[in-house]
């Protein structure tokens, strides 16, 4: 069998991960995120060009795969491509330093979190990941799985939030708005998965949103 050159293998698995990535879907984009000119880049694809390897490595990079993954062939036919890990680094937090982050998070260092979550989204510089705990949110959040959440993104109806309501904790909720009240002030109510658990509203209990759910990451169950 005759061997695939090498500028083919290249130009077929960056095509695929176009096609696949979640962010980086256009030669601009990638152009933008690598450093790498999109000229360039249009050569790549077209395979006329030996792409060095410093390009090579700064394309993968910016995908967030290796450069072998890049130069195998075949991969550019599959069906799957490899998950992107992703270079921002998240803290993970409790829902006591969520409750209080709008205050902490502007000299919150690395050393602060236990734990940090690699992701590859576009977020706000105060972004933050909580664990789901309890049962309030099942079936589609069980104890355990992850959500990072962004404080510079507004909720609309029926996204997830997380919220303070008057304690010291924040609590992970669905958002649901209920209308303006007698003093023009907009109603809103927390509302939990789980029926056996009950709704808060701000015309009740003060409440405080202090970000909306950008992921949900799922772990399977050991």
């Amino acid at each position: 069998m005759k061997k695939q050159p090498a500028s083919e293998v290249l130009a077929a698995n960056v095509k695929s991960l176009l096609d696949t990535h979640g962010t980086i879907n256009t030669q601009a984009k990638l152009a933008q995120k690598s450093g790498v000119a999109q000229s360039s880049i249009s050569r790549i694809l077209r395979a006329d060009t030996q792409a060095t390897a410093e390009t090579i490595e700064a394309i993968a990079r910016a995908f967030g795969v290796t450069t072998a993954h890049l130069l195998s062939p075949g991969l550019g036919t599959t069906n799957i491509a490899p998950a992107v890990v992703g270079s921002r680094n998240i803290p993970l937090i409790s829902c006591v330093q969520a409750g209080m982050w709008t205050e902490i998070a502007d000299t919150y260092e690395p050393g602060d979190a236990a734990e940090w979550l690699l992701t590859d989204l576009e977020l706000s510089e105060n972004a933050f990941a909580l664990e789901i705990k309890g049962e309030s949110m099942l079936p589609d959040f069980r104890p355990g799985d992850r959500v990072i959440i962004d404080p510079a993104v507004a909720p609309n109806p029926g996204d997830f939030v997380v919220a303070k309501n008057g304690s010291n904790e924040a609590t992970f909720k669905k958002y649901r708005p209920r209308g303006m009240n007698e003093r023009g002030e907009q109603v809103i109510e927390l509302v939990p998965l789980n029926p056996d658990f009950p709704s808060l509203r701000s015309d009740i209990c003060p409440i405080n949103i202090i970000g909306t759910m950008v992921e949900h990451r799922r772990y399977r169950k050991k």
